[in-house]
């Protein structure tokens, strides 16, 4: 059977590739891959930047916008970082992403490296689950003038300096104070980001289906600021109170310097990220996997 995608990108795990054997291995990796979905009968083209970094020649190479304008499909050999980074540069675009998993733990990249062959195939001709992953809208606010704006499909998350006390924290929903919390920091996360740092701050877990995040303080001075789950149409404003050398992050991957009285907005982006999952694919076996839940009684 003919791949019903006409044209393919393929995006690598290059950020991480440190040493020789590695950079063969991810080479090696790709080009299996791009072989495979062109025997399937789809054009394939490399995402610029891991040609360049990979020293791949073999294959016409796109920039992002390009991708994001000609191709129908995109196929991401790594782990949850890189399908990150990738879902909130091609969201914009409605660019439907498969994930295979080269890295640890693969909530977001469910498809093993040694099974690719066998899972992708049936993908390509059709038969997939597709799911839509909502993201955050950040800024970062100065004396009335925004100096930051970015998405994040995780989390965004405020911290105090690495070698200073707590920050404190003014927190508004819709325009309605909630409180002002001396803490180590706070993370407002999505259903996504629901399995990442918001649950080792003792957030819950979130199907992704659920329009909401959850705000979870990090170590608060008091115990009883608890996490609190958020309807995704909330407008969430954080202000800087008190605390030295804070910053905020989102997905871990941007970083912005914070001064007192800096105020970042949180709210749901107009862009969501397409993820094909193969037939079948299930949610709670992901989490009963990734997550070493006893499997018993099934």
């Amino acid at each position: 059977m003919k791949s019903k995608f006409r044209h393919v990108a393929l995006f690598g795990k290059y950020h991480a590739v440190v040493s020789g054997a590695a950079l063969e291995s991810s080479r090696r990796v790709l080009d299996d891959v791009a072989q495979f979905i062109s025997r399937i009968g789809a054009e394939v083209v490399l995402e610029a930047g891991t040609a360049e970094h990979l020293g791949l020649n073999l294959y016409p190479t796109l920039k992002m916008a390009e991708i994001g304008q000609q191709c129908d499909l995109g196929v991401v050999i790594g782990g949850d970082g890189t399908m990150l980074g990738i879902g909130r540069q091609v969201a914009q675009y409605g660019l439907p992403l498969i994930g295979i998993n080269q890295g640890r733990l693969g909530f977001i990249t469910d498809i093993p490296m040694g099974q690719f062959e066998q899972t992708l195939q049936p993908m390509l001709v059709g038969q997939f689950e597709e799911e839509q992953r909502s993201m955050l809208h950040a800024k970062v606010w100065r004396d009335k003038h925004c100096v930051f704006d970015t998405f994040a499909m995780n989390d965004v998350v405020v911290n105090r300096g690495a070698t200073s006390g707590m920050v404190e924290l003014r927190i508004e929903v819709d325009g309605r104070f909630v409180a002002t919390q001396r803490a180590d920091g706070l993370i407002v996360a999505t259903p996504t980001g629901s399995t990442a740092y918001s649950l080792s701050a003792g957030g819950p877990l979130m199907h992704p289906t659920l329009g909401g995040w959850v705000i979870a303080p990090i170590a608060p001075h008091t115990l009883s600021n608890r996490p609190i789950v958020l309807p995704d149409s909330s407008h969430i404003s954080i202000e800087i109170v008190s605390g030295r050398d804070a910053s905020a992050n989102f997905d871990m991957q941007s970083l912005a310097s914070l001064l007192l009285g800096d105020q970042i907005t949180v709210e749901q982006s107009i862009h969501k990220v397409r993820f094909l999952h193969p037939q079948g694919w299930n949610y709670f076996d992901t989490l009963r996997k990734k997550m070493h839940w006893n499997e018993g009684g099934a």
